[in-house]
Order: C-alpha cells, then structure tokens, then sequence
C-alpha cells in the first residue's frame, strides 16, 4: 500500500505519503489564496522525499471538506485526476475527522471547527479521535454555544471564538498525514471509505446575478 493523501479544505495545503504502517514523507503550506499554486509543488517535494516515483500510489485520499467552494475543489479535482490517470481508487476522508484523528484525544466529547468565514464554522462533534457524533455542519459560533459549552475543541475555528471555546487548543489545521494514517487505519480493518464528494454544505460565495441590467444603445 502507498496512499497519496492531500487536502485543501482549509488554509493550509498539506500533502502526505503513507505507506500503509507509517507516514513516510509529508507537507504543509498554510496560505488560503495558493491552493491551485502551492498543491502540485507539494505532491512532487514529497515524492522526492521518499525517493519515489507518482507511479508507485496505490490509491489517492482526500479530504472532502466542509471548506470554502474554491479551495475544496482544488484538492477534489486533484485527486480525481491522479486516480484517472494511475488507474487507482480514490478516497474520501471528511476533514473534520483528520483534526479529529490529529488531536489524538482519547476519550471525548469534543469539538473540531474550522473556519467557514462569513462569521461562521463548519464543526462537528466527536465521541473520541475516530468515532464522529454529530454534523459535520455550519453555524455561526452563538448558536452553538449551548450545544459546547464546556467542551474541549481543537481547530481554527474554535481558536477563533474563545469566548465560545475557552478549551480550545491545537491542531489549528488538518494534516495530510493524519488524514492518510486514519485511511490506513479504516482499509486495514476492511471498512469501505467514502466517494470523494464536497461537502460544501453552503452555496459558493460567488453568485450568478439573478437578473440582468438590460442596456440597449439609443
């Protein structure tokens, strides 16, 4: 087993090879305007790093967000073309759940959030670092503040909101490297992972005008 694992559902754009027992060479970039830039870079350092070649991928993962639209399908596309063209299976690992798997907390609940901009979060919450209770969804921090109140988080999003997360702590971002040991970790014990589909879970930012200035020459 060789997985390529990346994602581009937050900030950063982190890439990583697993080789079925360990992470054997890895990357990571936090800047939220160069995915489409930085990715590919990324994939070729890590390949030298562990002296080999795109070839060898056994199977591709990636996280699936909930991200903002532009950067979340950097990574999807990525992948789906990798998969295409190497013939292998590509899989799909929420991201949430890499922050999950990366806080490495034993026992829960707690919460991961990451941010979704306009005032709000993508979060959901966990049972332990792989067991997913609720969401993933997205919220501005005050409506959920009930639901946490008093709950360890880790993510972005919570460090955003400490009057919401006063027990927040790292990791601020995902890793790839932590997405692809979780994968490892569900194939070896025959669970089947999800298509790579986004999850948005909100419209893009970016909005077709629903109606149109007419101008005509006079």
């Amino acid at each position: 087993m060789l997985l390529l694992a990346l994602d581009t559902a937050t900030p950063a754009v982190t890439v990583a090879l697993h080789d079925g027992t360990d992470v054997i060479a890895s990357s990571k970039q936090v800047d939220a305007r160069r995915h489409g830039e930085l990715l590919l870079p990324a994939v070729d350092r890590v390949l030298t790093e562990a002296g080999l070649k795109l070839e060898a991928v056994t199977g591709i993962v990636v996280g699936t967000g909930p991200g903002p639209y532009t950067g979340l399908r950097v990574g999807l596309m990525t992948a789906d073309t990798f998969g295409l063209a190497l013939g292998v299976p590509v899989y799909g690992v929420c991201t949430l759940d890499g922050l999950a798997y990366a806080a490495d907390i034993e026992k829960g609940p707690f919460v991961v959030a990451t941010d979704a901009r306009r005032k709000e979060l993508y979060w959901a919450t966990y049972a332990d670092s792989r067991t997913r209770l609720t969401g993933p969804a997205v919220d501005r921090p005050a409506d959920i503040a009930e639901q946490v109140a008093g709950l360890p988080a880790v993510g972005a999003g919570a460090l955003l909101y400490p009057d919401t997360f006063p027990r927040a702590h790292e990791p601020e971002h995902v890793s790839a490297a932590a997405l692809a040991a979780l994968a490892a970790e569900r194939l070896a014990a025959g669970e089947e992972l999800p298509e790579p589909r986004p999850l948005y879970l909100r419209r893009p930012d970016a909005q077709v005008p629903k109606n149109y200035k007419v101008v005509t020459p006079k």
